[in-house]
This record gives C-alpha cells, sequence and structure tokens, in this order.
C-alpha cells in the first residue's frame, strides 16, 4: 500500500513494511498533541462516524480521543440493538447512508469481514476496529509501534527477536493481525502457547512458517518463555464461544504473576497485553503485582493506540504534511504536558 489518502485501512495485508514505518514516523509527531504539550486543528470541521456495533472501551474512545485531538468531531452510534441493522438493513444500505454524514469512519463488528463488506459501500475511507475473530488491524499497528520502541529502549530490533504468544489464539483477532505483520521482518522465532482446542489458525501458521520464521507450538507455559522478548498475553475471548460454560473450560489456565514471571522470563521481556485484561479471581491471566514492573508495556501499548489512530486518520485524509501549519498553544493546565 503506498497511497493513505481516501484508502480504507481494512486489513494489515494492505500494507508493506515502507508503509508500516510511514506510519510510525507519523504517529511519532503526534505525541505533543497526545501529551496536549501542543494542539492542532488540523481536522476542524471534519467528522469521524464512530460505529461500534460490539462492545469496546479502549478501541471506541481511543477512535474518537484520536480525532477530536486533530480538531475534528465525533459522532457515534453503539450496539446492534440501536442501529436499523436490528430491523434488517443491510451493510452495503448502512454504509451509503452513513459515509454521507461523515469524512472518515472506523468500525466494529461482530462477524468477521463485515468492515470489508460494509466498505464496499462507503464513500468515504472506512478504518477497521475489529471485525469478529478475524482481524485488528490498528491494535496489530499499535502493537508492533510498542514493540519497536520497547526493544529499541534496549538496543534490540524486532528482526531477529523472539515473541512468546500466550492464550486464547483462535479466537484472539489481535494476535492473527500482528502475526502477519512480523512475518515482514527477518528471523523472528515465535512461540505459540495455548491450549490445543484455542491454537492459532493454520492459516496464520502458514503464513508464519511460509515467512521463513522459527515457530514452536505447545500447550505449556513453563519452560517455554525463557528466551522471549515479547511476552504477549491475550484473555479467554468469551464472547467468541458458543456458551459461558464453554469458556470457562480454559479460563485462567495460563496466569502471569511477579513470581512465575521472575522464574521463567529474562529480566528484560517486555510484557504486553492487548486489553482488557480478565482480573476476575477465575481468570486474572495478568496479576496485579505486576502493575509497578517497568517491563509491564500494557499501558504504555494502549497509550501508542492513540498515536496510531492518529496518524491514520491524519493520512486517510491527507492532512500528515499540514499538522504544523494548524498548531496553536494549549491554554488550560493539563498534568500530561509535565510528563
Amino acid at each position: 500500500m503506498t497511497q493513505f489518502q481516501g484508502s480504507h485501512i481494512l486489513s494489515v495485508n494492505q500494507l508493506d513494511l515502507d508503509a508500516v514505518q510511514q506510519i510510525f514516523n507519523v504517529a511519532s509527531r503526534m505525541a505533543p498533541y497526545a501529551l496536549r504539550q501542543k494542539r492542532t486543528s488540523v481536522l476542524e470541521g471534519a467528522i469521524l462516524g464512530n460505529l461500534f456495533f460490539e462492545p469496546s472501551t479502549r478501541t471506541r474512545i481511543s477512535f474518537g480521543c484520536a480525532f477530536n485531538l486533530l480538531g475534528g468531531k465525533v459522532n457515534e452510534t453503539v450496539g446492534m440493538a440501536s442501529s436499523s441493522l436490528s430491523k434488517g438493513e443491510s451493510l452495503y444500505d448502512t454504509a451509503r447512508v452513513l459515509s454521507s454524514y461523515s469524512d472518515v469512519i472506523a468500525m466494529r463488528h461482530p462477524e468477521a469481514f463485515s468492515v470489508k463488506e460494509f466498505a464496499q459501500g462507503s464513500r468515504v475511507p472506512v478504518i477497521n476496529g475489529g471485525d469478529g475473530s478475524n482481524e485488528h488491524p490498528t491494535q496489530a499497528l499499535l502493537d508492533l509501534y510498542t514493540i519497536q520502541k520497547e526493544l529499541a529502549e534496549g538496543g534490540r530490533k524486532i528482526s531477529g527477536m523472539h515473541i512468546a504468544m500466550v492464550g486464547d489464539l483462535k479466537f484472539g483477532r489481535t494476535v492473527h493481525s500482528l502475526s502477519r505483520l512480523l512475518c515482514m521482518y527477518k528471523n523472528v522465532s515465535f512461540t505459540l502457547v495455548s491450549p490445543k482446542e484455542l491454537a492459532m489458525p493454520d492459516y496464520v501458521i502458514n503464513d508464519i512458517v511460509n515467512a521463513g520464521h522459527k515457530i514452536t507450538i505447545t500447550d505449556q507455559l513453563e519452560g517455554n518463555l525463557d528466551q522471549a522478548d515479547i511476552l504477549y498475553l491475550t484473555r479467554i475471548q468469551e464472547e467468541r464461544f458458543p456458551s459461558q460454560d464453554e469458556a470457562n473450560k480454559y479460563r485462567g489456565k495460563f496466569r502471569l504473576n511477579h513470581n512465575i514471571y521472575t522464574q521463567h522470563c529474562k529480566s528484560n521481556t517486555v510484557i504486553m497485553h492487548p486489553l482488557p485484561r480478565d482480573s476476575r479471581e477465575q481468570a486474572n491471566e495478568l496479576d496485579n503485582d505486576l502493575n509497578s514492573h517497568p517491563n509491564l508495556a500494557i499501558f504504555r501499548q494502549a497509550d501508542n493506540g492513540l498515536l496510531i489512530r492518529m496518524a491514520l486518520f491524519a493520512l486517510t485524509l491527507g492532512v500528515d504534511s499540514q499538522l504544523e501549519k494548524y498548531e496553536c498553544p494549549v491554554n488550560w493546565y493539563s498534568r500530561k504536558a509535565e510528563l
């Protein structure tokens, strides 16, 4: 993908390394605005249609906040029941109408490939905020951006690194998209840790193997984390299971706490999680006793999501070269600006 302006962002398969680096370069320029050190009104008058037909906290608010920080306004639809989709309207018809009200649309939907179907009817760029168990391209980009930044602080690079992905790898769309992005790099070692029933889909494994990377597949946590530079955990995606009882079979199977981390991981292993982490007692896949650990990157990861989504809006709407032109001071007190 070489042309962002006016384009949909539906899959990481659209991107090559040059495109990824272009996104990262623009994202880095967004930091002063996210930290409220400056503000820009480059998208003043523009409207984001934020369509979330599946529950979301971080992704939905992050998309909206990213657009606001560029000076734009946000119109939201939340939940299937509150939309005309519940009356039988097609995604195509919904897209044709709502795209006339917006300059860009961010969309999440519970069915795989639904955002692509929606985009076929849209007259404005559509950004995929997650389509069922298929993909989550903006999460994958913010994950990769986080990995690059975290490794760089220790003088490490993505090419040649070792990543362990742990948890629900079957339904976890974040690891599907991230794995595909990592395939563009060289000599990445993958350790995939999950119950056999929740293993990474074959098509993702095939992508990893065909790209020439090393891969280990196991259902055991202990003994398989000691070489990992990145430890990426995912929760059990209970919303993808036919029943709560089925999901409960796997809940809490893989847990990480300070003691397990100290025993089984390198001292510089970076801990990542796309959030939300399931902190209920029966799950607790990522313990609160790691909250102050310097290698816990989950909140830095979430912060980076704002930068990536700001960058994608700037690129798809063609204003990435105009950010500084529309800058002005922040005239309110902000603790963020002191960071």
